[in-house]
């Protein structure tokens, strides 16, 4: 079960992810991007049978439990998806992101944090690989080849890194 809410982040009530995503309605989602002590980002490539199959994405990324907090929801994201325990973060902002992709109407608010970790993933089922990208790596590789992103990080990075969108010549 999953919390429905407002565009205050406040709970309206409770439903199934299922019955949220069939309905386009509004629910909590953490996403955090990590990066190591020399601020190189980790990316993870999405498994095929994923919302963003073959493309590099914010390596966590999950649904807020009813009654969840959003801290508790990225610990315990982590750990399923990067294998991370103890690890240092920080609240980077928030923003809703709504789209259609597989059929599904996804309406999620997402809680974006910052991991910093150089400790090495141990992936799930979720993804195939990560890489790590300096900044001046991912600025290239987005120029030029965007198509090798996620939408949802595009939304993501267009929101708190712009300048990572732009690649100085």
């Amino acid at each position: 079960m999953i919390d429905v809410v407002d565009l205050d982040c406040k709970v309206l009530h409770k439903t199934t992810k299922g019955e949220a995503h069939k309905k386009g309605l509004l629910h909590r989602t953490v996403i955090a991007e990590i990066r190591n002590s020399k601020g190189e980002w980790l990316l993870v490539k999405q498994s095929p049978d994923r919302q963003d199959a073959g493309q590099y994405v914010s390596p966590v990324g999950g649904h807020v439990q009813a009654g969840e907090s959003d801290e508790a929801a990225l610990l315990r994201e982590a750990f399923e998806e990067t294998g991370l325990i103890d690890f240092a973060y920080e609240t980077v902002g928030k923003f809703v992101f709504e789209r259609h992709v597989i059929g599904r109407h996804e309406n999620h608010y997402f809680i974006v944090f910052k991991i910093t970790s150089d400790e090495d993933l141990v992936l799930n089922h979720e993804s195939v690989e990560y890489v790590t990208f300096s900044e001046e790596q991912l600025k290239q590789r987005i120029q030029e080849a965007p198509h090798q992103f996620g939408d949802a990080f595009f939304a993501l990075v267009g929101r708190f890194y712009p300048h990572l969108l732009t690649v100085e010549r």
